[in-house]
């Protein structure tokens, strides 16, 4: 919208407070704030979604793969043969053969049930979801038949294990006596201890080398699954669709999707429901906006009707309170945005200050999945979180800016 010069002195004479006009700028300056709120909010909220989002499909989908194919019964025989077909499928990006088993962990009189992952040690290193999780010990002290395992540090904490402690790992299909089947039970020490920031991997996992696992479940020369890494994870059906006849009979494919489908399902709606509702509180207060502009026409009644006898149209009056009206509102959302990056900056040390002053755990890793809040803010959506605040304040200066256009001076000024 262009303005002239006389006009854009006007609309800038409105926004600033004339005398007598001290409640309508106070009015003016609560849409302002409303508005800088309600932006932040929407800002910090769904940039939390996103980083929730992100954050657990990079740790779920970095130890889970894309998509694994498991076996029957957890044994996957013949499994090199496979695992060459699924390195050459077109748009795999990394196969890898995996031994995984829900068994007890026990040290020092204390049982946990653990998850025991057998790796090869290539992978072990290689793994870019462990790779810097490290928070004592070292992956590369994991060899074939050390006797070495690395576990999840909130693990470490439960069993009260440390670095060389010794963690026994019973599994219950042992071997057969005339007094019936007597669990196998392997003691190995803690090489390192993880935190990948998922709370159920970290009070769970323990990872081995695949040699050790096999020697512990009594697999032999067998696999219980193969983990697939694609180059794209939303396509991923259509690249694994190859593989289906080939393992036909004898294993099946899990997809990223089917497995955790209910966890994102869920954080998808309550990220819509999240923005629907801000945005409702964005809608909120813009209507400030109307009604301190519906005031300003009322005070400056009188300016109107002079300028009208001066020779404003009524388009010049109509674009002179839309600018006053966009720009409370365009103010609001530059602070708002501002606002929301610095929240989410210190999103941490805020919940953490919180804590501190209520007493209260407000985030419970056990319940929140992710060990700290998580953030990831999406240019294009603060981009369209910004159109639609500017939208809403648009809209709010279209019937005050008519009521000014519509100003009779004539009925204005009669008993001037």
């Amino acid at each position: 919208m262009l303005l002239s010069r006389y006009e854009w002195v006007i609309a800038k004479r409105y926004l600033l407070p004339g005398k007598g006009e001290g409640f309508i700028f106070l009015v003016a300056s609560i849409s302002l704030v409303a508005v800088m709120l309600g932006v932040a909010a929407l800002i910090v909220v769904m940039s939390v979604m996103n980083g929730f989002r992100a954050e657990l499909f990079d740790k779920i989908v970095g130890l889970n793969g894309h998509a694994v194919i498991q076996g029957y019964g957890g044994r996957l025989p013949d499994w090199r043969d496979l695992l060459e077909d699924v390195r050459e499928t077109e748009g795999v990006v990394s196969a890898s053969p995996l031994i995984e088993m829900p068994l007890a962990g026990i040290h020092n009189g204390r049982v946990e049930a653990v998850l025991v992952r057998g790796m090869l040690v290539d992978d072990i290193l290689n793994n870019d979801t462990l790779d810097g999780k490290t928070v004592a010990g070292d992956l590369a002290a994991l060899a074939p038949d050390s006797g070495r395992v690395a576990i999840g540090s909130r693990l470490a904490q439960t069993l009260g294990a440390q670095l060389g402690s010794r963690v026994t790992l019973m599994n219950p299909q042992g071997r057969s006596t005339p007094f019936g089947t007597v669990p196998r039970e392997i003691s190995y020490e803690v090489a390192a201890i993880f935190e990948v920031g998922v709370y159920d991997y970290d009070k769970a996992f323990v990872i081995m080398p695949m040699e050790d696992a096999q020697t512990l479940m009594l697999l032999g020369d067998q696999v219980g699954m193969i983990e697939i890494q694609t180059n794209d994870a939303q396509n991923v059906q259509k690249i694994i669709a190859p593989l289906y006849p080939k393992i036909d009979g004898r294993a099946q494919i899990t997809d990223w999707q089917s497995m955790n489908a209910s966890l994102f399902e869920t954080l998808q709606v309550e990220r819509v429901v999240m923005f629907v509702i801000l945005s409702i509180i964005i809608l909120v207060a813009v209507f400030n906006i109307l009604s301190s502009l519906i005031m300003l026409v009322r005070a400056k009644t009188r300016d109107i009707a002079i300028l009208r006898t001066m020779g404003a149209s009524r388009a010049s009056l109509t674009r002179i309170f839309v600018t006053v009206g966009t720009s409370i509102g365009a103010l609001g959302i530059a602070a708002g945005i501002i606002l929301g990056f610095i929240a989410i900056y210190f999103r941490q040390s805020v919940i953490n200050f919180v804590q501190t002053i209520t007493g209260q755990n407000l985030w419970d890793p056990s319940i929140r999945f992710l060990t700290e809040l998580p953030a990831r803010t999406d240019p294009m959506e603060v981009f369209g979180i910004a159109m639609l605040a500017l939208l809403f304040s648009f809209l709010a200066t279209l019937y005050p800016a008519y009521k000014a256009a519509s100003t009779d001076p004539v009925q204005v000024l009669r008993y001037e």
